[in-house]
């Protein structure tokens, strides 16, 4: 069952969010809109503040963002010059029938109520487009404290059972293909816990609960050998991308 609150939680840190995200490589985008001309109409669902939306903006499509979070919205209007975001959701799109030929969906899939979204992604993509919802996975396997980080910040729901999540998305679409990139950011600190800070977990949990987590994490930067008296963090990813046409 989707957990709405968690879902709608984000907002209230959209800036942070969009400072702190990680975006997605362009090649991980690209094989997501691979075949697409370059004048096609990509729509990136579940936006968010943009950040995936601006990297289809920057490999040269045109794009539609729509999201139903004013306060995410809010933001991206404001750091991406030129596009405004759309209200709507998954279930509910503001497009009409057979409109788009590709939609995107970053960090949100997860989310969505999956019969009603696969019936409203059928109806606004035109035959053989493209729908491809993409994750940044942590990769626990790069770094050891990772798995300590995670345990301490709740943080599972950045990386649900894509196998049960991604079994196919209904009988208007062919088979599901997948495709994985290494990716990587760099944070400072304070950083790191400023993306901490937009997590749903965090941003839903009591007043002592996320004290106590930013207590364990500040522990966990000072003592943990690969991070006490960093500067920087490397944070290592997989950016996960499946991709299915429209028959």
């Amino acid at each position: 069952m989707v957990d709405h609150t968690r879902a709608l939680s984000f907002g209230a840190a959209a800036n942070d969010y969009d400072r702190f995200r990680p975006s997605y490589p362009e090649e991980a985008v690209r094989w997501a809109l691979d075949g697409l001309d370059d004048d096609a109409q990509v729509v990136d669902l579940a936006a968010g503040t943009g950040i995936l939306t601006r990297v289809v903006r920057t490999i040269g499509h045109q794009v539609l963002p729509v999201e139903p979070d004013p306060g995410m919205r809010a933001q991206l209007d404001l750091t991406t010059p030129g596009l405004t975001a759309q209200a709507g959701s998954a279930e509910s799109m503001p497009l009409p029938d057979a409109s788009a030929d590709a939609v995107l969906v970053g960090q949100a899939y997860h989310w969505f109520d999956k019969e009603s979204a696969h019936a409203e992604l059928a109806r606004v993509l035109r035959p053989g487009g493209t729908f491809a919802p993409i994750w940044n996975i942590r990769d626990q396997q790069a770094a050891s404290w990772m798995v300590e980080l995670t345990r301490i910040a709740d943080l599972r729901d950045n990386a649900p059972d894509l196998r049960k999540q991604v079994a196919g998305f209904g009988p208007a679409f062919g088979p599901v293909e997948v495709a994985r990139f290494a990716h990587r950011t760099l944070l400072t600190p304070d950083e790191l816990l400023g993306m901490l800070h937009t997590r749903s977990y965090w941003l839903t949990a009591s007043a002592q609960e996320q004290v106590e987590v930013d207590r364990n994490v500040l522990d966990l930067l000072a003592r943990h050998p690969d991070l006490a008296g960093r500067e920087t963090i490397e944070m290592p990813y997989r950016t996960v991308v499946y991709r299915a046409r429209r028959r």
